[in-house]
């Protein structure tokens, strides 16, 4: 079935769009990426999600271009690292990107983590505005960014995030966060939608949700996220898995279902990666 759309502001004039559902590639080798995002894109999947720091962009890229798909027909997102935060060093950086995935342009170009102790993220974020006024992103965005982290870019930038990608899962559905992007006019995005599986799926709710309507638990946390219109990224590593992922429009969960859902919320992260004190580079 077709993946649904979500408009993103891009800062430009552009309408644009996103498939709300796409394909994550985190700790994944180049070799195992290209085989994977070739096959997610036979099946049906448009859109990747890949990073500097997860160091498979060369996958990503060989991946696409096995698809034999035409470069409009795939949306793909990559990040800035940590370490390459910076005005210069920003800019330079989705040039290295550009070169490993093998595009002209990213569809999507986001700041990784703030990093508030480096303090570099508003001259990044600076540096994206210019890549994005010179066609090598056609939208901007950030990831596991904060309500004081948007804030402050907001007082230093006219150019609003197109998204923040944030974990989230039913564990932390992230009500507050996903509020405050919604009145900023930023698209939330999950990583980690699935709560990097573990015992999440074998909690009796959503077992016997899944029961109800003859879908995996999978299925049903995917679900969760597409009725909340939150863009996700799962991650797979079968065609069989890559398949059932894309079949969660078929059905649509009632109230009863969403507060059981509701019931497990947590505030678990994983690894404990708490954006104000967490550190990439």
């Amino acid at each position: 079935m077709a993946v649904p759309q979500i408009a993103l502001m891009n800062g430009t004039r552009e309408p644009m769009t996103i498939p709300q559902l796409g394909l994550g590639t985190a700790r994944m080798s180049d070799e195992d990426t290209q085989q994977l995002v070739r096959v997610a894109f036979d099946v049906g999947y448009r859109s990747i999600d890949t990073a500097a720091s997860y160091e498979n962009e060369v996958g990503v890229g060989r991946g696409f271009r096995d698809s034999g798909l035409a470069r409009e027909q795939a949306f793909i997102s990559t990040k800035l690292r940590g370490s390459e935060q910076g005005f210069d060093s920003a800019k330079k950086a989705l040039d290295a990107s550009l070169d490993r995935l093998g595009v002209d342009y990213v569809d999507l170009y986001l700041i990784h983590w703030p990093l508030p102790r480096l303090g570099k993220y508003i001259e990044s974020w600076n540096a994206m505005e210019e890549l994005l006024a010179e066609g090598k992103t056609r939208a901007i965005g950030v990831s596991n960014f904060m309500a004081e982290h948007l804030e402050r870019l907001a007082q230093n930038s006219s150019t609003v995030p197109a998204v923040n990608q944030i974990e989230l899962h039913p564990r932390e559905p992230q009500r507050l966060q996903r509020a405050d992007d919604a009145a900023r006019g930023i698209v939330t995005e999950a990583w980690s939608p699935l709560g990097n599986a573990g015992d999440l799926l074998q909690e009796p709710a959503l077992r016997k949700i899944a029961e109800k309507y003859q879908k995996s638990p999978v299925q049903v946390v995917l679900r969760w996220h597409m009725q909340q219109g939150i863009v996700t990224f799962p991650k797979a590593s079968t065609r069989a898995r890559l398949e059932q992922n894309l079949e969660v429009f078929d059905f649509e969960l009632g109230p009863d279902d969403l507060a059981a859902i509701s019931s497990l919320e947590n505030g678990w992260r994983v690894n404990g990666q708490d954006p104000r004190h967490y550190e990439e580079f």
